[in-house]
């Protein structure tokens, strides 16, 4: 098993708004290699899965996620990023992708970027796949971002349940992605960030092991941001660990509000206690899983990207 992890990192700005988080990733019990990657460098929070074996999804979701890193409106300190703008980033790292290794692999994206309007934050959440980004606010904990797959469809046409999705033999197959299909639009939701918000960003190796209610119980009771990024990955891996395991969490302090007064908020108290993505267009016939290794993806120290790595 090979892990990585990083000590919580911590921002703020002059009106004392400020964010604390946490990074980490796995390949699991059952991969040779990891092919997640991940970002997690104020203001951008994101995770990549990438997929098309052989190390290319690795490429995919490392090319992915440097794109990000390296995107102007993204840089350290500045949140003033737009949704069109970000539409663009990823449509250059679509572009590299496919030049890196011929549409042949690609990658999910899932994220968050701060952005600041009128002076108040937002989360401005993205999404194309089926990895995660989920928000616990105020008590309520939902998954923001929406699945882009196969089982997701059927479940929005009253074919099959929400349940039934999570063991249906397509849930692996992706209807989006980044440098392969002829789908590569992402969805965008702008969120105001409220006192004491968390974020949870995730590849699906997190969520095909754990159900919401089991990942709500870590996210409302452990209260540093990486020791709930561990709690989450140990628990994945006490559960099977059949993928890489990717997870960031993020947290929001001295909201101000739209008085323009600093809030506070309890945080949550003392901790307690062979399967693959795939793009629906390079499914073979009667096949609806693909039995690939993964790859490690490494966590920058420093908290800025980690190198792609993605699923077979």
């Amino acid at each position: 098993m090979n892990s990585q992890s990083a000590a919580e990192a911590a921002t703020a700005n002059e009106s004392g708004f400020g964010l604390s988080y946490g990074y980490g990733t796995d390949r699991g019990l059952r991969r040779e290699l990891n092919e997640d990657s991940f970002i997690a460098s104020d203001p951008v929070f994101a995770v990549a899965d990438g997929m098309g074996g052989h190390e290319a999804g690795e490429i995919a979701s490392g090319l992915c996620v440097r794109t990000l890193g390296s995107f102007p409106q993204l840089a350290a300190g500045v949140r003033t990023a737009s949704a069109a703008e970000l539409q663009e980033c990823l449509l250059a790292a679509d572009a590299r992708i496919r030049s890196a290794t011929g549409a042949r692999a690609g990658t999910t994206l899932s994220g968050v970027v701060v952005v600041e309007q009128m002076g108040l934050p937002y989360w401005l959440v993205m999404n194309i796949g089926d990895s995660r980004t989920y928000r616990l606010s105020q008590g309520e904990f939902a998954q923001v971002s929406v699945d882009h797959s196969e089982v997701q469809e059927m479940v929005d046409a009253g074919s099959i349940t929400a349940e039934e999705a999570t063991v249906h033999p397509r849930r692996h197959v992706v209807t989006r992605a980044l440098g392969t299909g002829d789908e590569t639009e992402a969805d965008f939701w702008l969120l105001p960030i409220q006192e004491g918000d968390r974020i949870l960003v995730c590849s699906d190796g997190l969520t095909g092991e754990l159900n919401d209610d089991h990942i709500f119980r870590i996210l409302s009771t452990v209260g540093h941001p990486q020791d709930a990024v561990d709690a989450l990955i140990q628990a994945a891996l006490r559960a099977g660990g059949r993928d890489n395991v990717t997870v960031v969490v993020v947290d929001a302090k001295n909201v101000l509000n739209d008085a323009g007064v600093a809030t506070t908020a309890p945080r949550p108290g003392a901790e307690v206690e062979d399967e693959d993505t795939l793009p629906r267009h390079e499914l073979p016939a009667g096949d609806s899983t693909d039995d690939g290794g993964t790859s490690e993806a490494s966590g920058a120290p420093d908290g800025n990207e980690d190198n792609g790595n993605g699923k077979e």
